[in-house]
C-alpha cells in the first residue's frame, strides 16, 4: 500500500529551473506586495484619526509641528504602509515559507498553518508593550533632556516617522518565537545548539538594537534587545517541548 503520508506529491518532485524560481518568487511578491496594499488603503482614512490619538497619548498636550504642506499626508501614507505590513505579517510569513516549501517534507510544511493565530498575537504583544512600556518612557526621558536645555518644538513628520518605526520595530521583534520555532522544524537550529549560543545571541541582540534604535538613546536600546532576549529563552524551552513531540511523530510515521 502506498505509503502518502511519507512520500512526496508529484508536486514536491518537480525540479524547478532558475526561470521558473524567478517567477515563483515573483508571485509571492505579488501577493505579498498586494496585502499590504490593501491593507493600507483600508487603514488610510482612519490614519488621521489614529495619528491624532497617537499624539495625544505620547506627548501629553505638546503641540506637533509641519513644516511643509506634505507632511501630514506622507506620514498618513507611512502610517499605512507600515500598518499594511503589522496586520499583514501572518500573509508575509505564509509567502515565504511558500516559496521554500518544496525543499520541505510535506508534513513540516502544515505546520505554517498553526503559526497564523500566535503571528497575529505576537504582534499585538509587540504593539501592546511598545505602547504601554517603552514609547512614555522613551518619549519622557528625551523631552526631559530637550527641556534641560531648548524649548521643544517637534515636526510631526520627525516625531511620527519615530513612533512608527518603534511600533513596527517591536512587532517584528516579537515575531522571533515563531522564527525560530520554525527553523528547528526544519532542523536548522536546536534547542541544545540555541541554549549552546545564548551568549552569542545575546551580543548579536544589543548590537542589533544598538543598530535599530531610531534615537540612539541606550534606554531604547536596553527596551528593544531586553525582550528579544526573553523571547529567545522562552523559544529554547517551546523548541524542548516541541522537540519531544516531533521525535515521537517521526518514530510513529
Amino acid at each position: 500500500m502506498q505509503d502518502t503520508v511519507t512520500e512526496p506529491h508529484a508536486w514536491d518532485q518537480k525540479e524547478m529551473s532558475f526561470t521558473e524560481h524567478l517567477g515563483e518568487l515573483r508571485n509571492r511578491l505579488l501577493i505579498a506586495i498586494g496585502t499590504v496594499g490593501v491593507i493600507a488603503l483600508v487603514l488610510f482614512y482612519p490614519s488621521q484619526f489614529i495619528i491624532k490619538w497617537m499624539v495625544n497619548a505620547y506627548f501629553h498636550g505638546i503641540t506637533l509641528h509641519a513644516f511643509g504642506p506634505a507632511d501630514v499626508i506622507f506620514i498618513e501614507i507611512k502610517f499605512s504602509v507600515i500598518g499594511g505590513i503589522i496586520v499583514g505579517l501572518p500573509m508575509l510569513l505564509y509567502q515565504l515559507w511558500m516559496f521554500v516549501v518544496p525543499a520541505v517534507h510535506p508534513r513540516t510544511r502544515r505546520m505554517v498553518y498553526a503559526f497564523i493565530a500566535p503571528s497575529f498575537f505576537l504582534a499585538g504583544l509587540g504593539l501592546a508593550f511598545a505602547h504601554f512600556i517603552v514609547i512614555p518612557r522613551v518619549i519622557a526621558a528625551l523631552v526631559s533632556i530637550t527641556d534641560a536645555i531648548a524649548t521643544p518644538t517637534f515636526g510631526v513628520s520627525e516625531t511620527l516617522n519615530f513612533l512608527l518605526i518603534l511600533l513596527a520595530l517591536f512587532a517584528l521583534i516579537f515575531q522571533l518565537p515563531i522564527v525560530l520555532i520554525g527553523l528547528a522544524r526544519l532542523g536548522i537550529v536546536s534547542a541544545a545548539f540555541l541554549s549552546k549560543y545564548r551568549r552569542h545571541a545575546l551580543f548579536a541582540m544589543v548590537i542589533a538594537a544598538g543598530i535599530a534604535a531610531p534615537d540612539g538613546n541606550p534606554l531604547t536600546m536596553a527596551l528593544l534587545a531586553f525582550p528579544m532576549y526573553v523571547l529567545y529563552e522562552v523559544s529554547i524551552w517551546i523548541i524542548i517541548v516541541l522537540e519531544k513531540s516531533w521525535r515521537r511523530a517521526e518514530a510513529s510515521a
